[in-house]
Order: structure tokens, then sequence, then C-alpha cells
């Protein structure tokens, strides 16, 4: 049995553990990171963010052409399968697992395949299929083991038509209908995915309006839409039961009402990858999602143990969870960089995308802030009308007297792009953050960020009578 000795370990090698890990071999240390499988990357490139958002751009492009009239001279619409949209996620999942294994290569990391666990303090154990048992030791360590989908025991997944958000990747067919089971982020991308491509999606959700944390106004528009390509929306519902036989799967919910599909996706909750870690062995314990605690420095109760990432809940975003793993190791390291990472843009990748940051207008009436809205529809701008991609909006919320920008929401092609513009003003202090900047600053024409004159416009005309 090998032994090592390193100056950080990290287990997980998706964004957070990556960050982590590049981070600290950029300082000089000694770093090892482990995988669990086969190959580098996490669950966010082979499972999550990576394959879902290719399926996304290969159902967006299938939708551009069997919609844009320039295409008719061409051929009829064209439909693609499930698997044959899958494809192409597969090549770019093989393109980044080659990137990230590079970056390691380049920076001396050693990467260690196979299943992690802490057997004492300062120590944990790898057993690999290939390696065997193998034993790495260190003073610091950083826990960045992401999430799954956490699967309720009274439904059978092992039954051919029923599928998680994880699982669903493996799905050999385009079923013509499909029920799917949590309307949060991951159930709302699932159910443009889908509907893209032809599949009658009935989506359930469990609370009384579409992800409620983004502005009303917003969640709105993505109900909209969302019914406008034959998605139904069921809301304040909970299933009673979901049977699967040879030829569909029935579910019934509590409400009475009964449903039938070709396939279920299951997209409610997750948990942390905490089970099996051996965390007993050095003083901790997660919570009942799986979840390690942590201060605000992404410290563990557990002397040199940092954790970072979907492991510790939210954001669950792989942006912050990279900049979690940097943050991380520069407080262990002793550097100065370090932050806490509480200002996260969201980003939701729905067909129209979604992003937001700061503030929503529930929230600044529930304070009893004084501010006002600025708002610019893609549809006036020369730029989406180019691009044939006219529905959307921005609105920029301000503080009506010191016309600080308080809010940013976006809906459209591009958003999440988009939504980097307004950030970048919101971060800066004092009288930097004003909404005068956008009506100060010429921007290129035609384009997207033109919408954010546009809104700020729009916002100083509706205080202009005050």
């Amino acid at each position: 049995m090998a032994v090592y000795d390193y100056d950080v370990v990290v287990i997980g090698s998706g964004p957070a553990g990556e960050g982590a890990a590049i981070n600290a071999a950029k300082q000089g240390r000694r770093v090892a990171i482990v995988e669990e499988q086969d190959t580098v990357g996490g669950n966010c490139t082979h499972k999550g963010t990576i394959p879902s958002k290719a399926l996304r751009h290969s159902v967006k492009q299938i939708i551009e052409f069997n919609t844009n009239p320039m295409f008719r001279d061409i051929g009829e619409p064209r439909w693609f399968s499930f698997p044959k949209v899958l494809k192409r996620a597969e090549k770019v999942i093989s393109n980044q697992v080659m990137l990230r294994t590079n970056f390691y290569a380049r920076n001396r990391v050693d990467v260690f395949f196979g299943r992690a666990q802490f057997s004492q303090q300062g120590e944990v154990v790898v057993e690999g299929e290939k390696t065997g048992r193998e034993v790495l030791r260190s003073k610091n360590f950083v826990i960045a083991t992401g999430s799954s989908p956490w699967c309720p025991p009274d439904i059978d997944f092992d039954h051919p038509r029923i599928y998680n958000s994880d699982t669903v990747l493996k799905l050999s067919h385009t079923p013509r209908t499909l029920v799917i089971y949590g309307a949060g982020v991951i159930g709302c991308e699932y159910a443009s995915i889908f509907s893209g491509l032809g599949v009658k999606v009935d989506l359930i959700d469990t609370r009384d309006r579409l992800l409620s944390f983004l502005d009303d106004e917003i969640s709105d528009a993505l109900s909209y839409h969302l019914r406008n390509n034959a998605v139904k929306i069921r809301h304040n519902e909970d299933y009673e039961s979901v049977v699967g036989d040879d030829h569909g799967v029935t579910m019934t919910m509590k409400s009475g009402k009964k449903l039938r599909a070709d396939a279920f996706l299951w997209c409610n909750g997750r948990s942390g990858n905490t089970k099996g870690l051996g965390l007993d062995k050095i003083g901790l314990e997660a919570n009942s999602r799986g979840q390690l605690q942590v201060d605000e420095h992404y410290r563990t109760e557990a002397e040199g143990v940092y954790a970072v990432g979907d492991v510790i809940g939210w954001p669950s975003l792989a942006s912050a969870a990279l900049d979690q793993g940097r943050s991380a190791s520069a407080d262990m390291l002793s550097e100065d960089d370090f932050r806490y990472i509480n200002d996260v843009p969201t980003g939701i990748y729905t067909i129209p995308e979604i992003s937001s940051i700061g503030k929503t207008e529930e929230e600044l009436t529930a304070e009893c802030v004084p501010y006002e809205a600025g708002q610019a529809f893609f549809k006036d701008t020369a730029r989406a009308q180019i691009s044939g991609e006219p529905v959307g909006m921005l609105k920029i919320l301000f503080h009506r007297e010191t016309l600080q920008i308080l809010g940013i929401h976006c809906f459209g092609d591009q958003a999440s792009e988009i939504i980097h513009i307004g950030q970048a003003i919101m971060s800066q202090e004092g009288e930097a953050n004003t909404l005068k900047y956008f009506v100060n600053t010429t921007f290129n024409y035609p384009t997207m960020a033109e919408a954010y004159r546009v809104a700020a416009i729009s916002g100083l005309n509706r205080i202009s009578n005050l």
C-alpha cells in the first residue's frame, strides 16, 4: 500500500475542487486531487452543467432552423431524436475532460482515481479499481464532492422509464410524452429542452409559481414561454405514487389527479455527496441533506478541513463553486485574495435564458426602498431583430434619489452574458454605481448591450416629473 505526503489534498475534481487545487498549485504547494469517476471534471462536466447546456444549445439550433422562414428554402422542418442530440453533448464533455486533464498536468497536480475516505485526522485512503489502495496524508483537505439527485425511496428509479437528472443522460429514445416532477432550475431547463424536441411535457411544480426567488415579472415571462411551447405547468401539486409499467408511467397526485406519460423525470432536490467519506473519523457530520456546515472562510469544524461547492449547499452554481474553491485555498495558505462568495449572478438556461443579480421588485417593496424601474424590450433593439431573437427584456431597478443600481433582471437570448455589464457597475463603490453610467457611455451599435442605455433612459424618464 503506497503512502504519499502532500501540502493539500482535494477530494472532487468539479469546479470547486479544480479551483482549490489549481490555486494551491500556483502558490507552489504540492497538491493531490481525488476523483471518483474515471476521468476528471466531476458531475459538472459529466452529468450536470456541461451536458445539459450543450443539449440546450443543440435544441435551440433545431428550433431556430424549424421556425426561421429563410430555412424553408432549404427543406422541410427537421426533428432530431434525443440520443442524436446527446451525441453533440458527449463531444463537448470529451473536450472538457481533455482540457481539464491538461490543467492538472501543466500545474503538476497529482490525480488519483478512486473513492476517498478519511481514515483518521490528516489521512485519506483512496480505493481505486486499477491502482488498489493508496494513502494520502496532509494537514490541509478540501472536500468538494458535489451533489447528486435526491431520490425518494418510494419511487423505483431502476425502472427503465423512470429517470432523474443524472440518469436522463442515458435516455436511449425520444418519448412522445414526459412528466417532469420538480419545477426548480433543473426541471425548467429540461422542460425547455424536451419541449424543443417536440415532446409533450407536463411540468409539476410543488409551489405556487415557477422559480419564486426570481423577480415576479421574469417568473411570469418564463411561465408564458414554457406554456407557449406546449409545456403544461401544474402548480401546488405533490405526488402520491409513481408507478412504471412496460408501456409508460402513471403518476397519482395527492390532489386526486392522475397523469400518464411515456417517461418520468424526477428533478426535485439534491443531496451532498458525503456518504462513505468517513466523516465520523474526523469529527464531522453532514446534515439531513448530506451537506456540510462551514464558516465564512469555508472551514468545517475539523481542523484543516475545508468544504466548498454543492456539498455546502447554496448557491449550488458552477461559477460560485470555482470561486469558493479558489477562496478556500487562499484562506488555507494565508493568501491576501480571500473572498467570501455571496454576490453571484443567477444563470438559468431555459429557452429563452434568464439571469439576474441584486434585489427584486418584491424585496425592495417589502424593505420600503424608494426605487424605480427602467425597461428595455429586446423586440425594440436592432441586434435582436437582426439575430431573430426578439423575445425578452432587460429591467434595471435603481434608487429614485441616488440613482444607485439595486437590481438587474434579464430574460431572453444571451441573458447570462448581458448581466455581467450591469454586474460590473453594481460592484463599484459610492457614486460610481449609478444609472447615469449607461446614459453617458457609448455602446457599440447594434449590440444587445445597447439595452442598458435604453432601459436607463426609460428609468430616468419615469422620475423626470417628480
